[in-house]
């Protein structure tokens, strides 16, 4: 199901005019978001570090690949190079991601449109913890609310474009 809706979201991307932006990898979930988003006609750019460029090989269709020095470069290049963000299910890199996002979004350092693509509820148990810090008085409402919510990729791409960003 993870897989589906991975490829699923690449065609969405490709379909909407969307370039998909990612670490460039050739495996994984991401793998499968490119080759969909390529094989659709859309354009994806990887963004990566040389230290692992000279480990990993990385997607040979990409349209682009940008390579720094540093992780830190890396998410700003990706930042700057992004009209807005969707995660997707995925592991600690993914949670790190995301949680940069929005932070930069609360802190004023980007006003673009970030959201969970909650695949088989996935992202459950985040929510929880980000309505419990709610509750508690660590997260104020309206930080909470600029999260996009989505089961579906066409449901993201449709709340993304409603977003001020693309109005």
């Amino acid at each position: 199901m993870y897989a589906r809706a991975a490829e699923e979201m690449g065609r969405e991307l490709a379909a909407n005019g969307l370039t998909c932006i990612y670490g460039g990898s050739n495996t994984g979930l991401m793998k499968l978001l490119a080759d969909s988003a390529l094989d659709a006609g859309g354009r994806v750019v990887g963004v990566t570090v040389q230290a692992l460029r000279d480990k990993e090989i990385f997607h040979p269709g990409l349209t682009q690949l940008h390579v720094v020095p540093t992780m830190h470069e890396r998410k700003t290049r990706m930042v700057e190079l992004s009209d807005g963000f969707v995660v997707l299910p995925g592991g600690i890199g993914t949670f790190e991601e995301f949680f940069e996002i929005y932070t930069l979004s609360i802190l004023g350092f980007h006003s673009k449109p970030f959201g969970l693509l909650n695949i088989n509820n996935y992202f459950a148990p985040l929510d929880a913890l980000l309505d419990k810090a709610q509750q508690e008085g660590f997260l104020k409402a309206p930080h909470r609310e600029v999260i996009l919510r989505a089961d579906t990729p066409a449901e993201m791409i449709r709340r993304l474009k409603g977003s001020s960003v693309y109005s």
